[in-house]
């Protein structure tokens, strides 16, 4: 289709995309339904009882109950039948599966970095396969921007110093557009990027001929090597590092915290945030030596360590 037809609605990417247009379209029509009518209304009265008109203006005033009670019942249903639904699709966007593959994302002024679990890096363009969830674990390096997948119609702000998440499942093959949604400086309007979504099979022949020399994990291993984290984590003079992916971490203050992705990224880069309990405050901070993409390979290194530790 020609990208500059003009389009009175954005493509359908998805079927979350199509619940989202009906759940629009339906609450347009139901505002409608109850709006229309006291315009229509407003105007008769105005035109039938205009300045200079002979009209009978001495009605006193009348009650219907069952109208006034159907002006306030049938809008309240109304209402709620639309919360009900945006809803559940509220809970659907914030609820990946667990078989989701994942993606991590890095903004910054002003391009998309997308790095796949396989070791595949892409700036600018999404490739994903059709009919399966995709996982988006996104942050920025420098001001708040805000990825927006018009064709599926999701959107998530991408922060600095900050995981956030998005998922979608695209069905249809095809090219689409993706835009930041947040002003983020002098080219916010040029920082745009493609998802290119290929059936599986074609998805599998892409990552294929794109394949790294090492996957996402594998590059996260020799950075734990390359900075030395062994000889602290596996002596015993820090946390060991086996399993702890996901789990519960006992700090010093008392508290504790799930060690999830955002807690592993503080502890590279801020490591005197949360410190573990019966250890020393002694490893240093690596945020002038790493960047996101770095932390994002380290915490799938740490993921993969979880996962092999069961």
């Amino acid at each position: 289709m020609n990208e500059h037809f003009l389009r009175l609605w954005p493509a359908q990417a998805s079927d979350y995309a199509v619940s989202v247009d009906w759940l629009v379209i339906g609450f347009t029509a139901m505002m409608a339904l109850f709006v229309v009518p006291v315009f229509v209304a407003l105007w008769v009265f105005i035109w039938r009882y205009r300045r200079g008109r002979p009209a009978d203006r001495d009605h006193r005033p009348q009650s219907n109950l069952p109208i006034e009670l159907a002006w306030i019942i049938l809008p309240f249903i109304g209402s709620l039948v639309v919360f009900l639904l945006s809803a559940r699709l509220f809970f659907i966007a914030r609820t990946p599966p667990e078989d989701a593959l994942e993606v991590q994302v890095t903004a910054r002024q002003w391009m998309w970095k997308f790095q796949h679990q396989g070791g595949q890096r892409e700036i600018n363009t999404l490739h994903v396969p059709a009919r399966r969830p995709v996982k988006l674990t996104m942050i920025s390096e420098d001001v708040i921007h805000s990825l927006f997948f018009p064709s599926l119609r999701i959107k998530q702000d991408v922060l600095p110093g900050r995981y956030s998440m998005l998922w979608f499942q695209a069905e249809h093959s095809g090219t689409y557009g993706v835009y930041c949604a947040e002003y983020c400086g002098t080219d916010h309007a040029a920082m745009l990027a493609r998802l290119v979504v290929l059936n599986p099979a074609d998805y599998e022949h892409w990552l294929a001929d794109n394949g790294s020399s090492a996957d996402l994990a594998r590059q996260g291993e020799t950075l734990y090597r390359q900075y030395g984290c062994a000889s602290c984590h596996d002596s015993g003079n820090a946390p060991p590092l086996a399993g702890v992916f996901n789990r519960s971490v006992q700090l010093a203050d008392g508290s504790q915290v799930k060690a999830d992705e955002a807690y592993l990224r503080d502890s590279i880069l801020l490591p005197q945030k949360q410190l573990v309990a019966g250890y020393l405050p002694i490893m240093p901070t690596y945020s002038n030596l790493l960047d996101e993409e770095a932390v994002q390979r380290l915490v799938a290194y740490l993921r993969e360590l979880a996962e092999k530790h069961q």
